[in-house]
């Protein structure tokens, strides 16, 4: 027997979260934007040879482009089985991103690290999904 039938009354939180999440992603394109007019690197450079500090404006956004699909998908399915759970998970990405960004808006790539505790949370929606899925086939 499936684990649910119905959406959990609390998965309302899940798209919340969500939805928190794309707020901070048009954020961070509104960043890599102004940068684009700071340091005057035109469309479609993606890189400049010359503005390092855009660079690391344009890599924070790029990066989190780049894991963002996955984190929806980890989200939301973590959030089918564990919605509370998940919706703190997906919360505390959303902060890691944030110090990520601003360690990179620094201009010293190094300090990117500050967002590290992202990675355990990023794995732990990960794992909640895999329970879900486990769930879902009667493996468990």
């Amino acid at each position: 027997m499936p684990v649910m039938s119905k959406l959990p009354d609390e998965f309302g939180y899940v798209v919340l979260t969500g939805v928190a999440s794309w707020f901070l992603v048009g954020f961070m394109a509104h960043k890599v934007s102004k940068a684009r007019r700071e340091y005057g690197v035109e469309y479609p450079t993606m890189y400049s040879d010359e503005e390092p500090m855009f660079n690391c404006i344009q890599r924070a956004h790029q990066n989190t482009l780049e894991v963002y699909p996955s984190y929806l998908f980890f989200l939301t399915f973590a959030g089918l089985q564990y919605p509370r759970t998940a919706t703190g998970f997906g919360l505390l990405w959303i902060a890691s991103r944030c110090s990520f960004a601003s360690g990179y808006y620094t201009g010293d790539p190094k300090k990117r690290h500050r967002g590290i505790y992202g990675v355990p949370v990023f794995l732990g929606l990960m794992g909640m999904t895999i329970s879900f899925a486990a769930h879902q086939l009667d493996w468990v």
